[in-house]
């Protein structure tokens, strides 16, 4: 797959499609948030999407951001490695560790997406939805802005008493409309047709 020339016709037009998904300063957000949470070891891109792509592609950075995360280091063992499987395979380890954190598999990209450039949207997409974990599990592991990220909903669950439950069986709510204002004031009888007057 490496050695794979430029695409034509449909092929071109999807790849230009998802070449504008990305967001370059999203991309800044995300470097700054990367660097905040793992300290200036991670050093720092060039800016650009190809700079982006090469700074996440060995995997190392990404395992000692999700690494950074938990308690538990789920990455045990992070290396840089210029032959690519090792390279594919700490990327692998952290796309497990970040579905296991909480991300959800629909938000997670592929391997090839990053490796290869296909789509960097879709990386970016899945460090926002690790950050928006991060921030809204409020553990004391993130690092950074948190108004960076969305804060994910949370369960409010209530509980009503029988009581409570009966009386409202009995109020009529708003949903269901209301009939206020409403009269059959200059309406015809039904099955009579319009009348239609000629002046």
């Amino acid at each position: 797959m490496a050695n794979k020339g430029p695409s034509y016709g449909m092929s071109r037009q999807v790849q230009d499609k998802i070449e504008q998904k990305y967001d370059t300063e999203l991309e800044a957000r995300l470097v700054e948030w990367i660097m905040a949470q793992c300290g200036a070891a991670v050093g720092k891109p060039e800016a650009g999407k190809l700079g982006f792509q090469t700074w996440l592609k060995d995997g190392c950075v990404l395992c000692e951001l999700i690494n950074s995360l938990c308690k538990e280091k789920p990455v045990k063992k992070i290396q840089s490695s210029s032959m690519a499987f090792k390279q594919m395979e700490q990327v692998s380890q952290f796309l497990n560790a970040a579905e296991r954190y909480g991300v959800a598999k629909t938000d997670v990209f592929q391997t090839v997406d990053l490796w290869e450039g296909k789509d960097l949207a879709a990386v970016q997409r899945t460090l926002m939805a690790l950050g928006s974990i991060a921030v809204t599990k409020d553990d004391g592991a993130f690092q950074g802005d948190p108004n960076w990220f969305f804060k994910k909903a949370q369960e409010n669950r209530r509980d009503f008493s029988d009581n409570q439950i009966k009386e409202g069986k009995n109020v009529i709510g708003l949903q269901m409309g209301s009939n206020k204002g409403a009269s059959q004031a200059g309406m015809t009888g039904y099955g009579r047709p319009r009348q239609i007057m000629n002046p």
